[in-house]
């Protein structure tokens, strides 16, 4: 991980780089506080992935402001979750953006070219679980990631899930997002040989318990390679599927 600090060393070592650009790089003060927010402005090179915005609770003024202090220290692509229609078309006006109503997400500037070792599947138990799924696949997409999504697979049919074996034998993580009792992720864990994110999702009848009882039937998966993110974390689950893609 890390390439933004690999790229800087790799170019001083080949003299595309020099040691005082590399030092002005690394000498650049690690956040910058606007007085409601200090904004990370090395997690990049921290992380190898810059910070993301998280737009509940913050007014469309705050969210400009973050995006400009992001923006004025080079961050090209930024994303913006949990972003509601009305707080993105305030923000759009300042800073023009792309909207994905399902998946309450804002993004700006343009998805980078897939770097990742592989392909991320984003497997879904029902179409109620798409805008989760939406969130993760395009978290994992504007991270640098190829992503494949199968969207209502889950095990109230089972031949609909295996119809993609292929697709699930060839990625590098699947993401497995389930509502109800959240079998699909134990399903795909047991066909998998990569490693499988679960997430639970709020969908179901009264006794899902918005989302509880997926969480704790995922935590109780018998499949190994099964991890387990929050209930309905889109955004958690496409993130680390982007970090185990990355695995150099």
């Amino acid at each position: 991980m890390n390439t933004d600090i690999r790229q800087l060393l790799e170019g001083v070592s080949t003299g595309s780089v020099s040691v005082e650009e590399a030092i002005l790089a690394l000498k650049r003060k690690p956040f910058e506080d606007i007085g409601y927010a200090k904004v990370d402005m090395h997690r990049k090179i921290r992380q190898g992935a810059a910070e993301v915005i998280y737009g509940a609770g913050k007014t469309p003024a705050q969210i400009a402001g973050i995006i400009e202090t992001m923006e004025k220290n080079g961050q090209a692509a930024i994303l913006i979750t949990r972003l509601s229609q009305e707080a993105a078309a305030s923000v759009d006006a300042l800073h023009p953006l792309q909207y994905f109503k399902e998946a309450r997400c804002g993004i700006i500037g343009p998805f980078p070219e897939p770097d990742g070792i592989g392909k991320i599947v984003v497997a879904t138990g029902g179409t109620s679980d798409i805008p989760v799924a939406e969130e993760a696949a395009l978290t994992a997409s504007i991270l640098g990631n190829e992503v494949q999504r199968l969207y209502d697979v889950g095990v109230a049919g089972l031949h609909r899930t295996l119809a993609h074996l292929d697709d699930i034998m060839s990625a590098s993580v699947i993401i497995a997002i389930a509502g109800m009792e959240g079998a699909l992720a134990s399903v795909i864990g047991g066909l998998a040989d990569c490693p499988v994110i679960a997430v639970p999702t709020s969908v179901g009848y009264g006794a899902s318990f918005n989302g509880l009882s997926a969480l704790l039937s995922m935590l109780n998966s018998c499949a190994s390679g099964v991890s387990v993110v929050n209930i309905d974390n889109g955004f958690g689950a496409g993130y680390l599927a982007s970090m185990i893609n990355h695995m150099r």
